[in-house]
């Protein structure tokens, strides 16, 4: 039984929307941290997909730079969030201004 690439972009579609829906109504950066990180893996999900329907390698070598660039946000991303936390224990989206000066 084999499932159809349909599918994968229905869940591809699926895990985008719920990470867009997240980034834009929570207001933790964690949070938005990870939804972003959600609407990468669709992305993923979706390169996959289509290369495994068109019997071609580019698609997966496209999510091996992907997840190199995901990789070098987290340490960035992570580093800024944790900067923010230490300076504010209450800190929200709206303070990374909170980090000049």
């Amino acid at each position: 039984m084999t499932i159809d690439g349909s599918w994968y972009l229905a869940l591809a579609a699926v895990l985008f929307t719920i990470g867009a829906v997240g980034v834009l109504v929570r207001r933790n950066v964690l949070v938005m941290f990870m939804c972003i990180e959600l609407m990468l893996n669709a992305a993923n999900l979706t390169f996959v997909t289509f290369s495994r329907e068109l019997n071609d390698i580019g698609g997966q070598v496209a999510v091996f730079f992907v997840l190199v660039v995901a990789a070098a946000e987290v340490v960035v991303g992570l580093g800024i969030i944790v900067a923010i936390y230490r300076h504010r224990v209450g800190a929200t989206a709206d303070d990374p201004h909170e980090l000049r000066g």
